[in-house]
């Protein structure tokens, strides 16, 4: 009976063994199987817990995000913070030149003269930059200077002629009627080089030629070398925008240094036509009449407009390296606003409210110019519709930003 019983007992233990939750692990240096027994009993889960994903600690990953987007926002906001330095500054530079050129030229009537200095004088404060390295200097071949000079020639002839504007009438007419740079650059690009231009872009050109024929109807101290002077900047402009995106194309200068070889290119070309149309005993006879009549402050009006001519463009080149063509273009109407009223107030210039409402209407113009264009441009590429197909359907790739200084 016993015998029995211990042989029952046997089985009834190998076979409990057998459902033993034992684990077999095996020991590779010596080859042997070792039994560890789990101490809890084998336990069953639902079915859903082995399809049920394992969740995991996302505070870490949340705190990351955090942090990153943090970090993008101050990054933007310093963006932002460096656009309105730059814009501000650039507004500042633009009015205290044009109030120390017009006060020079009041007294001075020597436009090509005058011109000539504010090109040597930047031409000289790069060149100092770049012997002491404060400023990187160019790496640039003969071809760079060959794709610069067209751009040159456009932009000595632009910017004497508005210095000959400035000379015969008051600043803010000579800025309302600069303001009329996008009409002139749709109808170059149009009739002389063939591009065609939304209908959009077209009808905001309306209120553009008529606020400065308004403008110009109601002015009164109306005079018409001004005017065609005026004209004849903006023209020579737009020339010069173009020869640069055509031929300037894949270089890799600098919106500052661009500007000093701009400079110096154009100084020598403007040099010897400035002594051929006015005259070195002339600019002698004046000189002394000028400071005879103001004193030695004419020297720094001189001066002044000078140096801030060319910081004015500095920073204005230095800009369009950080912002884009339509943000520059604002910036830019703004900036004529912000010239005429404050010429204005300085010069106590006599406006008629129809005159003021012509300078008005086209510098609406201006603007309206710009945020069609980006508009359509934006419209063509995302999201076509019936209205972009009505109102921006183009085959130009681009409508022309506005880049004048």
């Amino acid at each position: 009976m016993d015998v029995s019983n211990s042989v029952v007992h046997k089985r009834f233990s190998s076979i409990r063994s057998s459902f033993s939750p034992c684990l077999k692990v095996q020991n590779n240096s010596t080859n042997k199987i070792t039994l560890v027994s789990v101490s809890r009993p084998l336990h069953i889960s639902s079915v859903e817990s082995c399809f049920r994903r394992e969740e995991k600690p996302v505070v870490r990953c949340e705190a990351y995000e955090s942090d990153k987007s943090s970090s993008e926002a101050k990054s933007e906001r310093a963006q932002q913070v460096k656009i309105g330095i730059y814009f501000a500054t650039w507004w500042a530079f633009n009015v205290v030149f044009n109030i120390y050129n017009k006060k020079v030229l009041n007294v001075y009537p020597f436009p090509w003269l005058t011109s000539t200095l504010s090109l040597a004088c930047g031409s000289f404060m790069m060149m100092v930059l770049w012997v002491t390295r404060i400023a990187e200097p160019p790496k640039i071949d003969i071809e760079f200077w060959k794709a610069l000079f067209p751009v040159a020639v456009a932009h000595t002839i632009g910017y004497v002629a508005a210095t000959v504007s400035l000379s015969k009438v008051a600043v803010s007419f000579t800025h309302i009627i600069k303001s009329g740079e996008p009409a002139f650059s749709v109808i170059v690009l149009r009739f002389l080089l063939g591009d065609t231009f939304p209908p959009a872009v077209y009808l905001s050109l309306i209120p553009i030629i008529g606020g400065c024929a308004l403008a110009a109807l109601t002015e009164l101290k109306f005079n018409m070398t001004g005017f065609m002077g005026a004209m004849i900047s903006n023209l020579a402009f737009v020339f010069r925008n173009i020869f640069s995106k055509k031929g300037m194309k894949g270089t890799s200068v600098s919106g500052m240094n661009y500007y000093a070889c701009l400079s110096m290119l154009s100084l020598l070309i403007l040099t010897p036509f400035a002594i051929a149309v006015e005259g070195v005993h002339m600019w002698v006879a004046g000189w002394k009449e000028a400071v005879s009549l103001i004193g030695p402050q004419f020297i720094w009006w001189v001066v002044a407009q000078s140096i801030f001519y060319n910081l004015d463009n500095q920073v204005a080149y230095m800009s369009l390296d950080e912002i884009s063509p339509l943000t520059f273009s604002i910036g830019n109407t703004l900036k004529r606003i912000f010239v005429i009223v404050s010429s204005i107030i300085i010069f106590h210039t006599p406006v008629q409210p129809i005159n003021a409402l012509g300078a008005a209407i086209a510098i609406l113009g201006t603007f309206l110019y710009s945020q069609v264009s980006d508009w359509c441009n934006l419209t063509n590429q995302t999201h076509p519709n019936l209205i972009s197909r009505l109102f921006c359907r183009q085959k130009h790739e681009q409508a022309p930003g506005v880049r004048e200084f």
